[in-house]
């Protein structure tokens, strides 16, 4: 309970840019989940295991085995080599073509609101620096007709409650950079999986076109 009065202590002894710092940290915080939840669960996939099964496939000349399992997944990846999978029949470059295609249509969808989390930092960072400057505005205001005799009293209590933007800020910014640096390594590791094994298909098809003549 002794925890709790403090923390509301501190919210309340902040000022009005608390309650809006909290607004957006929330914000960023529900942003964090639902692309982690997107990230984690949707997009990604073990992409060398992934890759393994349908070499297998495609080695084995089984191309409708390989699409089948692209189709039972709704990973990026996924997504990207069925598209090239589905002209295994025609050349190179209109297999190039469609898992480009397919990459610039999956890519914007991984990569979704990560910038928002980058913004929602700099904002919480900016809004404790402005609550402290009101508060340290008020509190100057409060302590021009006050008896000298109590104006360092005041006027330490003062600051002590503006710094408290400041410190939330701070806190709320720190958190949702270190999401945004996971979750955009989560992201990086995707794409750069979906460009390593689009190459490795087009050159597996390749070579199994060349094995077949």
């Amino acid at each position: 309970m002794d925890f709790i009065n403090q923390i509301t202590g501190f919210i309340q002894g902040g000022g009005v840019f608390m309650y809006i710092i909290l607004v957006v940290w929330g914000i960023g915080l529900a942003i964090a989940l639902e692309r982690f939840s997107k990230l984690s669960k949707t997009y990604d996939v073990d992409g060398p295991s992934f890759m393994n099964e349908i070499q297998r496939y495609v080695l084995s000349n089984d191309i409708q085995g390989a699409i089948r399992v692209c189709s039972g997944s709704v990973a990026a990846l996924a997504k990207v080599l069925k598209s090239g999978l589905k002209r295994s029949k025609q050349s190179a470059h209109q297999i190039q073509n469609a898992l480009d295609a397919t990459a610039l249509e999956v890519v914007p969808k991984v990569e979704h609101r990560l910038n928002y989390l980058q913004l929602i930092a700099n904002i919480s960072t900016l809004l404790g620096l402005l609550g402290t400057i009101q508060g340290l505005i008020l509190t100057f205001s409060a302590v021009a007709d006050v008896d000298p005799a109590q104006k360092a009293e005041l006027l330490a209590a003062g600051i002590s409650k503006a710094m408290n933007t400041t410190a939330l800020g701070l806190i709320s910014a720190i958190t949702i950079m270190v999401i945004h640096a996971f979750l955009s390594g989560k992201s990086e590791k995707i794409i750069n999986e979906i460009d390593e094994f689009s190459v490795k298909l087009l050159d597996l098809l390749g070579t199994k076109e060349e094995i077949e003549k």
